[in-house]
Order: C-alpha cells, then sequence, then structure tokens
C-alpha cells in the first residue's frame, strides 16, 4: 500500500443548499464509529479508489459502496472516483436492511448529477 497517494478525497456539496451530506452524517455519529470511518476512508485513498469486497462493492453508474461495519452499525458511504485522481464522498447512510435501499441510490446518482453539472466539493480533511 501507498501512504502517498496521489489521489484526494472531496465531499460533494450540493449546490442549491450548500450543505455537505456525508459529512454532514460523520459529524453526528459516534466518535468510535467515526474513527472506523475516517480509518476506512483513508484505506480508500491509498488503495488510489480501488477497494474490494469486504470494504467496498460496486452499485451502478460508477458508483461503489465503502462498507464500514462497526458493532452493530453498517455504515455506508456512496462514491465514485473521477479524473484527476479525486474520489468524491457522495452520500452516505446507516443500512438497515439486507440490500442497499433503493431511495439510498437514488440519492446518490441525484448528487453526482449536480457534482457533473456544478462541480462543488469540500475538500476532505483527515479529523473530522
Amino acid at each position: 500500500m501507498d501512504n502517498h497517494s496521489e489521489y484526494k478525497i472531496y465531499y460533494y456539496r450540493n449546490s442549491r443548499a450548500n450543505r455537505a451530506p456525508v459529512l454532514e452524517y460523520i459529524q453526528k455519529i459516534s466518535t468510535k464509529d467515526r474513527a472506523k470511518i475516517a480509518a476506512y476512508i483513508i484505506l480508500l485513498r491509498d488503495c488510489d479508489g480501488r477497494l474490494d469486497e469486504p470494504y467496498s462493492r460496486y452499485i451502478l453508474s460508477g458508483i461503489r459502496e465503502l462498507r464500514v461495519e462497526f458493532a452493530r452499525n453498517k455504515h455506508r458511504i456512496l462514491y465514485i472516483t473521477v479524473e484527476g485522481k479525486k474520489i468524491i464522498l457522495l452520500h452516505a447512510f446507516l443500512k438497515k436492511t439486507p440490500k442497499t435501499p433503493k431511495q439510498e441510490i437514488t440519492r446518490a446518482l441525484n448528487n453526482l448529477s449536480d457534482y457533473k453539472v456544478n462541480k462543488n466539493l469540500i475538500e476532505y480533511e483527515k479529523e473530522i
């Protein structure tokens, strides 16, 4: 694993509400869960956005799901990797069903569409 990855992590920021849904999600969860998510995000960056199961799974339209499980919590962060060595965190949720709910995928797709038009991002900082 290369600790000097050129890849950078970004939070998608909604162009209308000027909110970063993944950042807001992470800030609301427990400190322990937050630390585990941060470790997985750094692993994702260090692996150039390419993680296989059980860490990540392909969803659709270039969107992948970062799978962070801690105790009984199953956090999911939907993300894409784009040109310019950018990993963009689009949407996050707490998974409570066996399959990824369609409405969560739809939110990520809507965020991706907004990103493609507005390119509105916040650079990820390790200390979340």
